[in-house]
């Protein structure tokens, strides 16, 4: 009976060769999961939805240019302008022209910002996004003459101009060129104005230094998306200049509000009806 009993080991082959790396081994799909800066809640990113909201906090993450316009305008309205302008080099800035084409590559951006005619509603626009994924959206001599062309343009075709901010401030690699950008595009916005004409910016995380000081709070409505940081100067650095501790929610579109400097918050979601709401009313098609 000991020749039926069952064996208590495994046989196995040592002539067998295990090929490990056919094998399968487990993954995680990428950006499965995103961490909100705001609150510090870890996120499955399919609850933010595709506005890419945190659901606990409001606020909401940083998105491309052309993920904007999906949100905001008709579809298929929009017709980019102002492709043809070519990024300098007048600082001879180290790599500083690889890394422009490494951006153009990587967001399929012309610039840092993206400009052209568009519709909301029907109703036609000209609009401007800037990318901060596109050297953290920083104002360069192109970003400037875009802006600029855009409010004449717009001032041409008689166009309220709608506005995303989204920028470092200026482009470091470009010096005083860049800083001249303000100027520039605020002599526009003032001649648009002179027309009688609508325009509209909207604050979005982070708007900061030479695009806050300039034509960002130069609109005639200021809108700003939950939570997102607008300010000119780093938090540390005015701490240290005026030796105080700053309160938590210094910079934050909501203590901005609390204080007159925009005029309304609006969510993500909303943005779109809000737009199409304020350029229907400040248009003479709205009168008709």
């Amino acid at each position: 009976m000991a020749l039926f009993k069952k064996k208590n080991y495994i046989r196995i082959n040592p002539n067998r060769e295990t090929d490990l790396s056919s094998q399968k081994k487990p993954a995680v799909p990428d950006n499965m999961w995103a961490k909100c800066p705001c609150c510090k809640r870890t996120l499955y990113t399919k609850d933010m939805g595709i506005e890419k909201v945190c659901p606990y906090c409001e606020y909401s993450f940083r998105i491309g240019a052309w993920e904007r316009l999906s949100l905001t305008i008709d579809e298929k309205s929009f017709k980019e302008w102002d492709t043809d302008t070519e990024t300098e080099d007048p600082l001879e800035f180290p790599g500083y022209l690889d890394k422009i084409k490494q951006m153009q590559a990587k967001t399929e951006l012309h610039e840092a910002v993206l400009t052209g005619k568009a519709a909301i509603d029907g109703q036609a626009i000209a609009i401007g996004v800037m990318d901060a994924n596109f050297i953290m959206g920083s104002m360069g001599t192109v970003v400037g003459e875009k802006i600029t062309r855009l409010f004449e343009r717009a001032i041409e075709k008689r166009l309220p101009v709608i506005i995303f901010t989204a920028s470092g401030g200026a482009r470091m690699q470009e010096g005083i060129f860049s800083l001249m950008q303000m100027a520039k595009i605020s002599g526009a916005v003032k001649r648009h104005s002179k027309a009688g004409l609508l325009y509209i910016t909207v604050l979005t995380d982070p708007t900061t230094g030479g695009v806050t000081a300039s034509f960002a709070m130069e609109g005639d409505i200021i809108l700003a998306e939950p939570q997102s940081l607008i300010g000119f100067a780093g938090r540390r650095v005015i701490e240290q200049t005026i030796r105080q501790e700053l309160p938590e929610d210094f910079q934050k579109a909501e203590f901005l509000l609390e204080h007159g400097f925009v005029d309304k918050i609006v969510p993500r979601n909303q943005l779109r009806e809000t737009l199409g709401k304020l350029v229907r009313i400040h248009t003479m098609e709205g009168w008709k």
